[in-house]
């Protein structure tokens, strides 16, 4: 069991949704927060909220700005890479912007911040990463050029993770959520299964970084239908297409 209390994690994408949500367990449960986003403002709002909390906004696309958010905020116990965007889209739509941008928001972001805090983890021996995916991440779906590939990249570098740091003291998990009820699923204009508020999303995040479990998939039976689907043989799956 992993107790965050008096414990420095730095929580990337806490402005809206699940990281917001996230923030205000952990500061509950605390955990010393630097609280980290593009919109200064929501994170000023939230830091208002969470006495003793830094704001450090920074844009996790621009490296130059990653490489001195890290140096600002200094030594930490453990990182959390939440920053994420979603247009949906379908190939036949592609729009090249918001596909590249959803790939330099969703994956390219976080490995920069990676190669920010991963030295100082190793050397010490010691360090705490939480990737949040995502369900989409397990199979190629419609209408999700952009999002799901980013989601899968993140996906394949945690289980890349967890082969180079057993052993070690540096602690790397996946939590890939289903659906949440948020500003960026509320673009969807399909039904989504067992969607979830962003307060029950935190809940799950949280209970899974208390503990030692590397991959936490949720919501069942809902994430079980998804890993399912990415067992099926492709003739199954496309058939007629």
């Amino acid at each position: 069991m992993i107790d965050p209390a008096n414990k420095t994690y730095w929580l990337i994408g806490a402005s809206e949704g699940l990281g917001r949500e996230l923030a205000k367990r952990l500061h509950a449960a605390g955990a010393r927060l630097i609280l980290s986003a593009r919109n200064a403002r929501r994170l000023d709002s939230l830091a208002d909220a969470l006495p003793g909390s830094r704001t450090l906004p920074f844009d996790i696309t621009d490296g130059a700005a990653v490489r001195q958010a890290a140096i600002d905020a200094g030594a930490i116990d453990g990182v959390v890479l939440n920053a994420a965007t979603y247009e949906p889209m379908r190939s036949t739509d592609w729009d090249d912007d918001a596909a590249l941008r959803m790939c330099e928001t969703n994956f390219i972001g976080p490995m920069r911040v990676l190669g920010q805090v991963m030295p100082d983890f190793v050397e010490r021996d010691a360090g705490d990463i939480t990737l949040i995916g995502s369900l989409a991440g397990y199979r190629g779906l419609p209408a999700s050029i952009g999002y799901g590939p980013s989601k899968a990249a993140i996906v394949s570098l945690a289980e890349t993770m967890r082969h180079d740091l057993r052993g070690t003291g540096v602690t790397v998990r996946v939590v890939n959520p289903g659906f949440i009820d948020t500003r960026l699923t509320q673009k969807n204009s399909f039904r989504m299964p067992m969607l979830m508020s962003p307060e029950q999303a935190a809940r799950r995040v949280e209970r899974a970084m208390r503990s030692r479990r590397f991959r936490t998939d949720f919501p069942a039976p809902f994430s079980w239908a998804i890993k399912g689907v990415a067992l099926l043989p492709d003739l199954l799956v496309y058939r007629g297409k």
